[in-house]
């Protein structure tokens, strides 16, 4: 990881973390960053379909299938029982990026914006969690960190840049 500048994005379901980071990241390519994305997900997600060729060889027992084409490429590993890799491990398999922006690793020790909204029903996050660097939402809230509109994603991109030393 070293040279990536790592940025999380934490909340609970629903508080519309994966549609703010949709719209940010467009906000960083404009200034010219390499942007990459880890997502933790759930235990039974998956990328694959079934009835195609990599689903079948997968499903056969391959322990990893690599797809490629001349647009992307992807490799999916099957744990098959064994330890599910820390998240510094699976930010070493990343090609070299200016910024990595993370979802889904809500108790990570890295530096995070929580995105909070009072309609889920769900506690902030902060400050039990001092990781957290700022406060996304769209409710008015006093705290003793930045509190962000969740609806200005310039301004967000603007904190992340001025936060991480990111400026061009």
């Amino acid at each position: 990881m070293s040279g990536m500048k790592t940025i999380g994005f934490a909340g609970w379901s629903g508080s519309g973390k994966t549609t703010l980071i949709e719209r940010i990241i467009p906000r960083f390519a404009e200034h010219g960053l390499r942007v990459s994305l880890i997502k933790h997900a759930h235990h039974t997600f998956d990328v694959d379909q079934a009835g195609k060729d990599s689903y079948r060889h997968r499903h056969a027992g391959a322990g990893e299938v690599l797809v490629t084409s001349s647009r992307r490429w992807v490799l999916m590993h099957e744990l098959r029982g064994e330890r599910e890799p820390t998240f510094e491990e699976q930010a070493e398999r990343l090609s070299p990026c200016d910024l990595l922006i993370v979802e889904g690793f809500k108790f990570e020790s890295i530096p995070k914006i929580e995105v909070w909204r009072a309609a889920t029903g769900e506690a902030l996050l902060h400050p039990k969690d001092r990781d957290i660097v700022a406060i996304a939402t769209d409710s008015k809230l006093k705290t003793g960190i930045p509190v962000l509109d969740l609806n200005d994603t310039d301004a967000i991109a603007a904190f992340v840049m001025v936060h991480l030393g990111l400026g061009r």
